[in-house]
């Protein structure tokens, strides 16, 4: 990225096809946020552009086919080789690309590009179905990935992988030609579009089946997991020709067409699971378990070596077994029966079970089909290959390969790799992956800059290559060839079979401009180009491995940047003033002022997703803070001071502007913005509340009952700030008025109108502001609880979360209203359901403390249905963030709010005033605190 990052216009021919000129994107932050993937290589595009449907991006490819303008296509950006990166037009297949569609009784759906696998289950769980393809990046890997790679997964093996589960699709040619392969006409319109290209297919596919070593190779290689080169097995499987060249694209990796929906065969759900994860002295002892675990039918086998379970056992939540004793070779097998017959699954674990009792074990295995500890184990493999790579030495450069051998040379595989470990430096290199297919990743780390590093990784490749395929194996399983194998596609398959793939690939795409340098390239150094080197950054967020796990749950995924490409461009901007390049650094730094501080909610979801625990709010809180402007953080110093005063004001003005016309008091804040700027002064919209009541008028107790008081009610000073959604009471008099009926007293401290859980200084990076409240609260709490001998109860989510960290060391529990009220105010009351149906809003601290089980407990006391939209995720009102910044609500609410829209419910509800103002604005929609329905639930 030396210097400027685009200094030519895009191709007229590609800016005319893109039908609005805003989703063309030439900015140094856009083009440095895009230009990383997961894999270990960087690509700065020329371009990025947001594409908006498959007509459009078959405009683009026509469009730089005929100016031989290189493209990429993205849309999860998880792939591992670096087939998702490219200097040249990069699309954005994801923004706009997420439509589901479930046929059949969820035995099929239809699915665009951008879903990412698991919101795709999540769609198909309540039929009994799920997708074939289980990759363990399922939470965000896309379908575009999924078809372009040929996923397969955990326990798909080659049998429900996407070659085997995928129907039909549409497909984008680079000719602009767009063919649907699930329709009937489907052969004759690809023949009419592309007689050439159809010519081309069957002379190659006559070439393969006539010759028999060809035939004999292919069988081989396929009857293992197989993404290196193309899938030549399609000429031995079909023979029309629209199945025929969408088999052929599936693995292509984006670089014979673009798939602007996949139809996906599903598989059932097996309802009954029992799991094991049983630990080894050595891997050589697991290893040699595998055949007779793979004989006696387990559905998976999860492979973790010594450095795995080093790294893993570091990280919170992960499985007892792995804990208790110092780890030296030891190796585990995470093993999996699955089902739907509950004696037929006894059985199978039984002999699992008999075969690990055989086995020489460090203790001994037991299978349990427990929820909790099983979702411990796959959360833990799931997460090993980012926890392993986040646990590197800053500086350098996770490197992630995937192999497959036989399952039988697997433990002679596996040794062999750990002495080229030895022998090349890789000291803290791991192992882990399927062993019941023989397919294994391990993992390099380095700074592979200069000659020796180059030099060792190139030995090291060319030793590795030479060990698999005198195993029989296959040098890519399912992480594709990308750019990382694509200079040994010849070496695994030979001249003849290569050629046939350089004839395939020139029939596609003549003009040679998919995704060049990918699969085919026969630049024997080409893999050792473009590797991604890490500049130490911020520690908050230096172990990141660009993964791209947070980007799902990210609410400015779609307005600005994600997570990672926060952590990218901070990385990118580091690395131009390293090497001199001030101007760029101080362009990518300007422009992030807006794209990554002040539309990041701070919300912390990055972090539920992030596999070493990043919350890149805490980045983006540091830099606020490093950033404060005196005058505006003297400002909220003096708030903080008359904190009580001050949220008085404030209720009173939104109480105020309600009596006067909505343009009137929207034009004053609109002037105030222009003159203070937009994250200094809120934009006032008439769906705003009036202001809420004081809550000084509940010193002293609340509630019933003679007895001691067990708790202490600390009611957020954002629910007397902004008042209640219509005419309903709030969440306050409602948490009273239950406190009453069901005869529990807690005590209110009088200094309440005072106190605050510190959130807006924290969120805002106004430190001094943030200390004064701290002290003050700490105190006032200190003494109400008798230095914590009562709990603390909060009636707003993230202020709970709040007091949780202002409150942190000081032995003082904090509970939220909701979980007190299930617990201990739900079991005396008699309640009837008020509403048919409700919508459910979880906020991003009810997710993170974890308090949605008991959400939906007092749901169901006061509505006959509850659902919680598939398309839920953080409103960004975050506080004022949604007044200060309403584009960021807007984007983040977009999915969800038309989801509300078609359920026409009877109620809506959340556990945070200020999450229901952003679902109020968002969907048109009264959203209420769930305490204020089970207020009207429980009434006598």
């Amino acid at each position: 990225m030396a210097g400027r990052l685009l200094d030519a216009p895009v191709p007229r021919e590609i800016s005319d096809a893109v039908a609005e000129a805003s989703r063309i994107k030439t900015r140094a932050i856009d083009l440095a946020a895009y230009a990383s993937d997961a894999s270990h290589y960087l690509m700065t595009p020329e371009a990025v552009v947001v594409a908006a449907d498959a007509d459009e991006v078959a405009r683009l490819l026509a469009g730089a086919t005929a100016t031989r303008s290189r493209v990429t296509l993205r849309s999860g950006g998880t792939s591992l080789s670096g087939q998702a990166a490219g200097d040249g037009l990069l699309v954005d297949v994801r923004q706009r690309f997420r439509a589901i569609d479930v046929v059949d009784g969820g035995r099929r759906v239809k699915v665009q590009p951008g879903a990412t696998v698991r919101q795709v289950n999540t769609r198909l769980a309540p039929y009994g179905y799920r997708l074939g393809p289980d990759p363990a990046s399922e939470i965000a890997c896309t379908i575009g990935g999924v078809v372009a790679n040929n996923s397969s997964g955990m326990a798909c093996g080659t049998v429900e992988n996407t070659y085997a589960t995928l129907e039909s699709m549409v497909f984008v040619l680079p000719s602009g030609t767009i063919i649907d392969t699930s329709r009937a006409d489907a052969d004759a319109a690809l023949v009419a579009a592309e007689p050439r290209l159809v010519d081309v297919l069957e002379q190659l596919r006559r070439r393969v089946l006539d010759n028999p070593a060809s035939v004999e190779l292919i069988r081989r290689q396929f009857s293992l997991k197989n993404t290196m080169g193309y899938g030549l097995n399609s000429f031995l499987d079909h023979d029309t020709p629209a199945q025929l060249l969408s088999h052929l694209i599936i693995g292509s990796e984006g670089t014979l067409a673009f798939v602007a929906e996949a139809t996906f065969r599903t598989v059932p759900v097996s309802p009954l699971i029992s799991t094991a994860l049983a630990v080894f002295p050595t891997l050589t002892h697991a290893t040699s378990a595998l055949p007779e675990l793979v004989a006696s039918g387990a559905a998976t086998l999860e492979l973790l070596d010594a450095a795995s379970l080093r790294v893993g056992r570091t990280l919170p939540g992960v499985p007892d077994e792995i804990l208790g004793f110092a780890v030296a070779d030891h190796a585990a097998l995470l093993v999996e029966y699955r089902g739907s017959d509950p004696d037929a699954l006894a059985t199978q674990a039984a002999g699992g079970e008999s075969v690990l009792a055989g086995a020489d074990l460090h203790s001994a295995a037991r299978f349990t089909s427990d929820p909790a500890t099983r979702a411990k184990a796959w959360a833990f493999r799931k997460g090993l290959y980012a926890s392993v790579a986040g646990a590197r030495p800053t500086g350098t450069t996770a490197l992630l390969e995937d192999v497959v051998v036989p399952v039988a040379a697997l433990a002679d595989t596996c040794e062999s790799l750990q002495s080229l470990f030895d022998e090349y430096g890789y000291a803290e290199s791991v192992i882990f992956g399927h062993a019941k297919d023989g397919n294994i990743h391990f993992m390099l780390t380095d700074r592979f800059e200069g000659d020796a590093a180059i030099g060792r990784y190139l030995g090291f490749t060319e030793d590795m290559v030479d060990l698999v395929l005198a195993a029989g194996g296959n040098l890519k399983a399912e992480h594709g060839t990308g750019r990382a194998m694509a200079p040994y596609v010849r070496r695994q398959y030979g001249d003849e079979l290569y050629d046939v793939m350089r004839r395939l690939k020139d029939a596609c795409d003549p003009a040679g401009i998919m995704n060049p340098g990918v699969i085919i390239d026969d630049d024997p150094n080409a893999h050792i180009r473009n590797i991604k080197l890490a500049p130490t950054i911020e520690p908050e967020a230096d172990r990141c491995v660009e993964c791209g796990y947070c980007e799902p749950v990210c609410p400015s995924r779609d307005l600005t940047l994600t997570p990672r490409q926060r952590i990218v461009v901070r990385r990118a901007a580091t690395a131009a003033r390293q090497r001199g390049d001030a101007d760029l650094a101080d362009e990518l730094d300007d422009d992030y002022d807006y794209d990554g501080v002040q539309t990041c909610a701070v919300d912390g979801m990055c972090q539920t997703a992030c596999p070493v625990l990043i919350n890149t709010g805490a980045l983006v809180k540091r830099l606020r803070r490093e950033n404060a402007h005196p005058v505006t953080a003297g400002a909220w110093q003096a708030a903080s001071a008359g904190w009580g005063a001050t949220t008085r004001v404030g209720s009173l003005a939104l109480s105020a502007a309600k009596r006067i016309p909505t343009p009137v008091v929207a034009a004053a804040t609109t002037v105030g913005r222009a003159l203070l700027g937009e994250d200094a002064v809120p934009a006032y919209t008439g769906d705003l509340p009036g202001g809420g009541p004081s809550r000084g008028r509940l010193r002293g107790s609340v509630g019933a009952g003679g007895g001691e008081p067990v708790g202490v009610y600390v009611p957020a000073c954002v629910n007397s700030m902004f008042g209640p959604a219509g005419d309903g009471l709030g969440v306050t008099t409602a948490f009273t008025r239950l406190l009453e009926r069901a005869g529990v007293r807690l005590v209110v401290p009088d200094e309440i109108e005072s106190l605050c859980c510190g959130t807006p200084w924290s969120s805002k990076g106004y430190a001094a502001g943030g200390d004064l409240n701290a002290g003050r609260t700490t105190a006032a709490i200190r003494k109400a609880s008798e230095n914590g001998r009562l709990p603390v109860v909060v009636d707003a989510s993230s202020c709970t979360e709040g007091f949780i960290h202002t409150l942190r060391g000081e032995n003082i529990a904090v509970v939220d209203a909701v979980t007190f009220a299930a617990r201990e105010i739900l079991p005396r009351l008699e309640t009837t359901p008020v509403v048919d149906s409700l919508v459910l809003h979880p906020t991003c601290s009810s997710v993170q403390l974890g308090l949605d089980g008991d959400v939906r407990t007092l749901a169901e006391a006061a509505a006959g249905e509850v659902t919680v939209p598939d398309a839920w995720g953080c409103c960004a009102f975050a506080g004022d963030r949604g007044m200060l910044h309403p584009e960021l609500t807007a984007s983040a609410t977009r999915g969800e709010a038309d989801e509300v829209r078609a359920m026409r419910a009877d109620a809506h509800a959340s556990c945070n005033r200020t999450c229901e103002l952003g679902m109020t604005r968002a969907t048109g929609e009264d959203y209420q605190h769930i305490l204020e329905l089970l207020e009207k639930a429980s009434r006598p």
